[in-house]
Parts: structure tokens; sequence; C-alpha cells
């Protein structure tokens, strides 16, 4: 692939929060844990947090965060006693939406009275020939109070911004986010490239035994992990 286009009309661009690599919005949360809980492990290692986890930084950080474009908060409106949302009247649009609660059968279990709503978003993506993408909750954001449908979309396809219909559990008034919070986590992928096929079976004493190595080196050496089994970064010569 030669390049994700993120491209938005020319009146709000330079106006609104651009996208940006996902690695560049990790949460306050996970920044700001200790890599150690202070404390040996049941092996005498150094007891680690989900912090040096680096399967979890990675998926974190794969992809690129499309942010919210303007603030956004919640209030209760006198007239009527429902809490809304609100933002900026001086925006260039409406931010957020609603969906018809039928559109996920709010009369019923799981969404039993919920109320769908929608992030405008107004970044299309560009995407090359035989390529789609993710839209995902920023993964790993638990901090947020809002949880967004997940979906795929292909982007060399469609010449429109796809929207992020989404939940929200912020519960109280007053709960403000401000632009640039992150609203969707966007992963590209080549359609192609996808495994189709399974071979689902008991494994071989050879792969019985590499698994309890593994197991072994894992919980017994530093950093196993991230000098041994960890490809993310290689780029195959390109």
């Amino acid at each position: 692939m030669s390049q994700i286009d993120f491209i938005c009309p020319p009146e709000i661009f330079g106006k609104i929060p651009a996208p940006e690599p996902a690695a560049k919005f990790l949460p306050d949360w996970f920044k700001t844990m200790p890599r150690e809980m202070g404390m040996a492990d049941a092996h005498g290692l150094a007891g680690l947090t989900v912090r040096a986890c680096l399967p979890v930084a990675d998926i974190m950080a794969q992809g690129w965060i499309i942010p919210l474009p303007y603030d956004v908060w919640t209030e209760v409106d006198p007239a009527t006693g429902w809490m809304g949302f609100k933002w900026d009247p001086e925006a260039q649009f409406d931010p957020i939406a609603a969906h018809h609660p039928g559109q996920i059968a709010a009369d019923k279990p799981p969404f039993l009275g919920v109320q769908p709503m929608k992030f405008v978003n107004p970044w299309t993506v560009k995407l090359p020939d035989g390529w789609s993408a993710n839209f995902l909750h920023p993964i790993n954001h638990f901090q947020l109070p809002f949880t967004t449908f997940n979906a795929t979309v292909d982007c060399d396809a469609l010449d429109m911004p796809a929207n992020v219909p989404f939940i929200w559990h912020g519960g109280t008034p007053g709960v403000r986010l401000q632009a640039g919070t992150p609203m969707v986590q966007v992963i590209p992928f080549e359609r192609s490239a996808q495994l189709r096929q399974a071979d689902v079976r008991g494994e071989t004493a050879e792969e019985t035994a590499r698994r309890i190595k593994t197991h072994n080196r894992k919980h017994t050496e530093v950093s196993v992990y991230a000098r041994e089994w960890r490809r993310r970064h290689e780029r195959d010569g390109k």
C-alpha cells in the first residue's frame, strides 16, 4: 500500500483536529501507569503491569485515530428534563446526530432503552484498490464515556465519510469531551491477505514440547518476548 488519505471539505480543513497515528493518542491511564508493581511475581522476576505488555501497546498504536472535531458536552434541557448533547453554535456542522432506536431494536436486550447516536465524521478515508479499513472503538481507551459500533468499510470504493454510531454511557450531565478526543480508530488491511482457511486440531507432541518450553522461557527470562517473538515492526525489507 502506498498510503492512506484523509480528506475533508476545504472550508473546514485546518480548523478541526486532523487524523494522526494512533500511537499519539495513548490514554493517560496507560502512559502514567508504572511498568513494575514493586513486587516479585511467582517466578521471582519483577512483577509487571499492563504498561509493560507489548502486545497491548502494539494494538493500541495500530492505524490512525480520527479525533472529535469539536468540543461536545451533556446538558439537561430545563423545559423537558431530558439530557442532550451540546456544542459550540458556531461549529460548521453538527458533530453528533441521533439514530432511531429501532435501528438497534432498543425495545429488547442488549439495547433495551438505549438511544443510539452517531458522531458525524467529516473525514473521507481513501485507500488503494483492494484495501478496506476497520473502524473501531479506540482500542483500550476505557476512559471514554461512549462505545462505538465497530465496522469494516471498503474505503477503496466509498467516496464519502463513514459516520460513527455509538452508545453513550457517560451518565450524569456535565460530561465534556474536548475537540481532539479519540473518536474512532482506523486500521487498514488488504482484503486479499486475509486468511480464510484454518486447520483446527490438537497439537502434536513436538508442538506440546515447544509450547511448554516457550511458556517456561516467557516466565523466567526478562524481555524474551521483545527480543525473540515480537515481529510488529518488521518491514520485510520494504
